[in-house]
């Protein structure tokens, strides 16, 4: 029988602009990791494993940021699964701990990168040998091919989609970056804490039609990591303060209904994220109507909408109006992205998942001060990567 896994510390660095602070990634791991271990009262001593997330760094990048929290001798796994990297080495720390294979593993997660919008998946220029060239194909067939930045515009086709399906409104995609940068304005570790109203928004530089600047999220720096105990290790080193159990956690990829319907809706993920969200509330006993906070991914502003439906938030087609009327937000039915999400608090692909893993225990804690969600017991994460994998986990208190 699974033993149960439970984070008991969580640290992440303030999100940056890429090339705006001068540190490498290991500084950011140091900062990050030390931060977790503190937070769980431990030394690097009592780590046993340690599964690294990044993107953009070089091959045993890992074991390079590992170092600087000590030089143990202890197995570095290198994680890479594109945006859902960070939840992907959370996802591996629970299962050593709930196999019974170890008792404390740090998960830590990180990205060092430049400045300007994500080449796709195919950084040569060359789709044919990216990852994401179905993805695209896809796209392609459906939209053609504008010279636009691929990751906007095959959101963004999947945003004119859903407006030609359901008549979402340019307003509630907007409406969805106006949350969430109103939400960061309360985060101290969010690259942006400006706060800006649904008109501003619409009247951002358009990256893809119908998605603004405004409505994307940033590249950015900055590193995050969750330690990750056995129950046994909880009560042998009296942290059960400090402990958030990881309920139930599932990982999806592609399937035939993401490429079937040539639609853009489906090419993006939802239908992964679908699938998570129904294989965690089965092995959890929970549903979406027991979740209280939620972080999700919010790479484009539609990808929110996209996600509230796959959630079971709503039914189809009616995202648009959940977040115009306010039902995802403070005095709502539930509060999604008090951190700001990626849209506000900054994207570094290795280390959001574990980002969105640190807001939630904050919250569950009462620990997340102005941002703090009023009784909070039960937060959902949600971190996805195109080409593809989702990560749907459920965190109690």
């Amino acid at each position: 029988m699974a033993g149960k896994a439970y984070i008991v510390g969580v640290g992440m660095t303030r999100f940056e602009k890429p090339e705006t602070r001068e540190w490498q990634y290991w500084d950011m791991a140091k900062e990050a990791g030390g931060t977790a271990l503190a937070d769980a009262g431990i030394g690097y001593g009592a780590v046993e494993q340690l599964p690294v997330g990044y993107c953009y760094q070089a091959s045993t990048a890992g074991q390079r940021a590992a170092y600087e929290l000590g030089l143990t001798g202890i197995p570095v796994y290198n994680v890479n699964n594109n945006c859902a990297t960070g939840s992907t080495a959370l996802m591996m720390a629970r299962q050593f701990v709930e196999s019974g294979l170890n008792d404390c593993v740090l998960a830590l997660g990180f990205e060092k990168m430049k400045r300007g919008a994500l080449g796709g998946g195919a950084d040569s220029g060359d789709f044919s040998t990216s990852p994401v060239a179905r993805h695209y194909g896809v796209m392609a067939a459906a939209h053609g091919f504008e010279m636009t930045p691929p990751t906007a515009q095959i959101f963004g086709n999947a945003a004119r989609e859903h407006m030609e399906r359901y008549g979402t409104t340019a307003e509630q995609l907007a409406a969805v970056g106006a949350k969430n940068h109103r939400h960061s304005a309360h985060n101290p570790n969010a690259q942006f804490q400006d706060v800006y109203t649904v008109e501003e928004i619409l009247a951002a530089k358009t990256i893809h039609r119908p998605l603004t600047k405004l409505q994307c999220s940033p590249t950015s720096d900055g590193a995050a990591a969750a330690v990750v105990a056995s129950e046994r290790f909880v009560r042998e080193h009296g942290l059960a303060d400090r402990a958030v159990e990881i309920v139930a956690q599932a990982m999806t990829t592609d399937t035939e209904e993401s490429f079937a319907s040539g639609s853009c809706i489906d090419v993006v993920g939802k239908p992964m994220s679908r699938a998570a969200a129904r294989q965690v509330y089965a092995a959890g006993g929970l549903g979406i109507e027991d979740v209280d906070v939620i972080e999700l991914h919010d790479c484009f502003s539609v990808n929110e909408l996209l996600t509230y439906e796959a959630l079971g938030m709503c039914a189809d087609g009616e995202s648009g109006k959940l977040v115009a009327d306010g039902a995802t937000t403070y005095g709502g039915r539930w509060v999604v992205n008090p951190s700001g999400g990626l849209i506000s608090k900054g994207h570094p692909l290795g280390a959001t998942g574990l980002a969105q893993a640190a807001e939630l225990v904050w919250q569950l804690r009462g620990t997340a001060g102005e941002r703090q969600v009023p009784g909070a017991r039960v937060g959902l994460a949600h971190n996805i990567g195109l080409g593809g994998a989702a990560v749907v986990t459920v965190l109690r208190r």
